[in-house]
């Protein structure tokens, strides 16, 4: 039950970044959860540089750390493809 629930996640964190960064047209439903779920790691990531935890459930913190990673992994998508 918990990946069903993660997957949840990634795809509500996906679709509100590529929401943000204004490209939810040019996304799926598949990709946004893939943006999701990368961006939660990629969060985590930049939040463990910082001195501070990462994605630790289902809360709004962690969903925060999710948006930022999803939005930085978004604009870097952008970058490599110009």
């Amino acid at each position: 039950m918990g990946i069903i629930l993660w997957i949840i996640f990634g795809a509500l964190v996906g679709w509100v970044a590529s929401l943000i960064m204004k490209s939810d047209a040019e996304q799926g439903i598949v990709l946004n959860v893939v943006v999701g779920i990368v961006g939660a790691v990629i969060g985590g990531w930049i939040m463990s540089l910082l001195g501070e935890s990462g994605v630790a459930g289902f809360n709004l913190y962690s969903f925060l750390v999710a948006l930022v990673g999803a939005c930085v992994l978004i604009a870097i998508v952008r970058a490599v493809r110009r």
